[in-house]
């Protein structure tokens, strides 16, 4: 897909942001070359050391230090997916350096949502800039559309305030 933009450039944002990078998670399971080690070993009941992790910790911390926030709304099937699963287990670890996320399960979503962007997931930096992620058919990253065009991200913010007030913070919301 033409103009999409790596995630080393998307992740260039979090160093330009100045109030709120916010994160819309839709998917049950994702497929990370940095997650893939990691998640294995939770899958066979192995210890992890996090260090995988601990760059987005780090930065997490630093950047909410500075009263910046970084929040996101993690839309979810019931059951749960084993990585789902995983990934809550993770939340921990968010909260503790300073990111707030929450938990949507798809059956309290009001009625029949459409998504914005086509049902992508996607960072939205400042209400100014979304960065639409898009992967491929087999769920890898495939990269990042930049989007400033000030209805769809008015869309967007639309969207993050109603998922935000229908979410459930991580200690009221707990896996199956």
């Amino acid at each position: 897909m033409a103009g999409l933009v790596t995630g080393e450039q998307r992740d260039k944002l979090f160093h330009t942001f100045q109030q709120e990078a916010f994160h819309l998670e839709l998917k049950d399971a994702y497929h990370t070359t940095i997650e893939d080690g990691p998640y294995a070993k939770w899958q066979r009941g192995e210890v992890d050391d996090y260090a995988w992790f601990t760059p987005w910790l780090d930065q997490t911390r630093a950047l909410t230090a500075t009263g910046k926030k970084i929040r996101r709304v993690r839309v979810v099937s019931e059951p749960f997916t084993d990585y789902i699963r995983w990934e809550h287990s993770l939340t921990p670890l968010n909260l503790e350096a300073g990111e707030d996320i929450r938990w949507l399960p798809r059956r309290l979503l009001p009625g029949p949502v459409t998504f914005p962007v086509n049902g992508h997931d996607w960072w939205l930096f400042d209400c100014k800039i979304l960065a639409v992620t898009h992967f491929r058919e087999d769920g890898r990253y495939e990269g990042s559309e930049l989007i400033e065009d000030p209805e769809m991200v008015g869309e967007c913010v639309r969207v993050r305030d109603q998922l935000w007030s229908l979410a459930l913070p991580y200690d009221q919301y707990q896996s199956d």
